[in-house]
């Protein structure tokens, strides 16, 4: 199957993956509604947060440019200094731009 990539075409893939999109975060609160949750339920959700995180960070880590490395270094340094994520976000963010126009 294969769809042109006219502006009708371009349309009508985003609308494919709103409702793929729309499919999935309500089909899982729905099935979720269904799930007693338990402390280990509780527990995996929990760690599935993390484990979503670290899959996103650590390919950064070892392969990422300079710009990724320095917003990762300067995010966590920020992250344990201050402890709230917003600002640590956002100077990774800065830190990023920062190395990437200096380059």
């Amino acid at each position: 199957m294969t769809i042109e990539t006219t502006t009708g075409g371009v349309l009508v893939l985003i609308l494919i993956m709103t409702l793929v999109t729309l499919a999935t975060r309500f089909g899982g609160v729905f099935i979720m509604s269904f799930v007693r949750i338990s402390p280990r339920i509780e527990s995996f959700i929990n760690t599935m947060a993390s484990s979503v995180l670290i899959a996103i960070i650590v390919p950064m880590a070892f392969g990422g440019d300079a710009g990724a490395l320095a917003a990762l270094a300067v995010t966590a340094v920020v992250m344990l200094t201050l402890k709230k994520p917003l600002p640590a976000i956002a100077a990774g963010i800065l830190a990023a731009a920062l190395v990437r126009y200096s380059l």
